[in-house]
């Protein structure tokens, strides 16, 4: 049976990590490392069901409609998901990494500015994909949009955005939406909210239809100030040549 519209399935958090890599000249180890050892080796984990990581390369960043300090310097954003038990779940995934560390396979070269578990509120497809929405992040993507939004009231209950016009854009397949968790742990993800649309589009394209809808804020809501709003394109494997002209970080 078909999860109902809306429903993200099994899924209940997503865990997402946006990262800057701290060298310039690290960016191909970094993608080597994680794209073939570290994102491995978490997906046969019980409770990690998925998991897909996208490149905001230089043609993205020139793209962002929004880019406050905390996620300024950026390059990578990564995201699993996760089913229950989300405690037991998240338990194991930080002792991977610490046993990860602990053999040195660890990439030191990099920084994550926001990390941490997020409930999923909710998640929608475009009705031309035809799957599911819990089934879009299973589908082969160009890359996501990203808004993260910050509470800047205590009264800030986070519900998902109305999907309608994210979906109504060229290029955006589906729609999922994310608050921060409030499971006790050792990450904190803050008071904030995030929307990733998945795209079957150019990243670029699909950038110039969502400006309007971010800066009008329609369709979002709550009392929040979104501190970043941009794309991210797909990483594919053995090309990681986006960052080899660039000069020194930012």
């Amino acid at each position: 049976m078909l999860p109902p519209e809306g429903s993200p399935g099994k899924i209940r958090v997503g865990f997402f990590s946006f990262t800057e890599v701290t060298d310039p000249a690290a960016h191909r180890s970094y993608n080597e490392w994680h794209q073939l050892d570290h994102l491995p080796e978490q997906l046969p984990m019980a409770g990690i069901a998925w998991g897909g990581r996208w490149v905001c390369s230089p043609r993205c960043r020139v793209a962002r409609a929004v880019s406050a300090p905390l996620l300024e310097p950026v390059h990578y954003l990564t995201l699993y998901l996760m089913e229950d038990p989300i405690g037991p779940t998240l338990d194991a995934f930080a002792a991977l990494g610490g046993e990860l560390r602990r053999l040195g396979r660890f990439h030191e070269q990099r920084a994550s500015h926001l990390s941490g578990p997020f409930d999923v509120l909710a998640a929608h497809a475009a009705a031309r994909v035809l799957v599911s929405g819990a089934a879009v992040p299973y589908r082969p993507s160009t890359g996501v949009y990203v808004v993260v939004e910050e509470a800047v009231s205590d009264d800030t209950t986070w519900e998902a955005v109305d999907p309608a016009p994210l979906l109504a854009a060229e290029g955006v397949a589906g729609v999922w939406s994310f608050a921060a968790s409030s499971v006790p742990g050792r990450w904190d993800p803050g008071r904030r909210r995030v929307t990733v649309c998945f795209l079957d589009g150019d990243p670029l394209d699909v950038s110039d239809g969502m400006r309007p809808l971010v800066s009008s804020r329609s369709g979002w809501g709550v009392d929040s100030e979104v501190v970043f709003a941009g794309p991210f394109e797909a990483v594919t494997p053995w090309k990681w040549d986006w960052f080899d002209d660039e000069g020194p970080v930012r």
